[in-house]
């Protein structure tokens, strides 16, 4: 199946001005519950957008290399696994258990609030939450530091060229989305000057232009997080990173989700930040924000939901069939770490 012929679930949508992230554990012997409701899902997200046509409501899932054999019990989509941990010298990443996310995107909260009530009367009692933030579209796509989010997004053509699977697989059509949520020390932040707060991400923070590479420290979040392939050519993401918080309770944050084709540009985007490159030259903005979740998923087409390959038949073991030593199906270390 090619990307061209498989239905997205929405990935490459347009930004919106409210946004719902669900992230849950399915609990054991709850899989088919949890299949179902997947198979569901685009019928659902169509009943309640169909009540607000101009609401461009979506809701993208994902399924998480821990719970891909559980649902599904078919070969895993070949990139999909669990994040690994980036262990750098001052800053390390997190990593968190998680089966299913959730990301449900419209032009009003009350239709992610719909969808998300009748997903969670189809789950509850048999998930356990992980993380529920609300997002919002803070003035012109700004983040709570100030500064404009999502620049560098691809658009049209480019966006699906770097966001979906296309390599002639059953997969084709798919992404890979990894999240993480970060909170802000507002109080350190704004202790900073403009002028400082710009040295630490890379751009003017009103034009929103990028700082000239000779004014560019080597530690901004910028210049941390472009990368590019062994012919020099940038390696987009599609990012759809969105504020939230609670003032009353001094919680200031951005949830970071990004989109790609293969999840390893958004792991040398993470290794850069934490471990630095070269290693020790981590990214500023870490001494400001800190991460409290994330995981990896891969996000099958609309059209794998609603009618999923059946699992392959067990075989039989013949009486000559060696058994395995379980001592050699180990798994390495997912850590990465500065001082490995």
């Amino acid at each position: 199946m090619s990307a061209e012929a498989a239905e997205s679930q929405g990935v490459l949508g347009p930004l919106t001005r409210a946004a719902v992230f669900l992230v849950v554990r399915v609990d054991a012997g709850a899989e088919q519950i949890a299949k179902d409701l997947l198979a569901d899902l685009p019928g659902l997200q169509r009943t309640v957008g169909f009540r607000s046509l101009d609401g461009g409501l979506t809701c993208v899932a994902g399924v998480s290399s821990a719970a891909w054999d559980r649902i599904y019990g078919v070969p895993r989509p070949a990139e999909l696994h669990e994040l690994p941990v980036f262990d750098g010298d001052r800053h390390t990443s997190v990593t968190t258990q998680a089966d299913l996310l959730f990301h449900l995107r419209a032009g009003r909260m009350d239709l992610c609030f719909e969808l998300e009530t009748l997903i969670m009367d189809r789950l509850r009692g048999a998930v356990t939450v992980v993380d529920e933030v609300s997002g919002f579209r803070y003035f012109d796509a700004r983040d709570l530091l100030g500064f404009v989010d999502g620049t560098e997004n691809p658009t049209g053509a480019s966006a699906a060229r770097a966001v979906l699977v296309d390599d002639d697989g059953p997969f084709d059509g798919g992404s890979y989305v990894v999240v993480q949520k970060y909170l802000h020390d507002l109080a350190a932040w704004n202790a900073l000057s403009t002028e400082e707060q710009e040295l630490v991400i890379g751009r003017r923070k009103l034009s929103d232009v990028e700082l000239p590479d000779a004014d560019k420290p080597a530690d901004s979040h910028l210049a941390l997080t472009v990368i590019a392939d062994e012919d020099g050519n940038e390696l987009a993401i599609l990012r759809d990173n969105m504020p939230f918080g609670r003032p009353a309770h001094d919680e200031f944050g951005t949830y970071f989700i990004g989109y790609a084709k293969s999840p390893s540009v958004i792991e040398r985007m993470l290794e850069n930040m934490f471990v630095g490159s070269p290693p020790g030259n981590h990214d500023r903005i870490l001494d400001f924000s800190t991460p409290r979740t994330g995981a990896l998923f891969y996000v099958p087409t609309a059209d794998f939901l609603e009618d999923p390959p059946a699992p392959p038949q067990p075989v039989q073991d013949s009486p000559d069939t060696a058994t395995a030593d379980p001592s050699s199906l180990g798994i390495g270390s997912l850590r990465r770490s500065a001082r490995s």
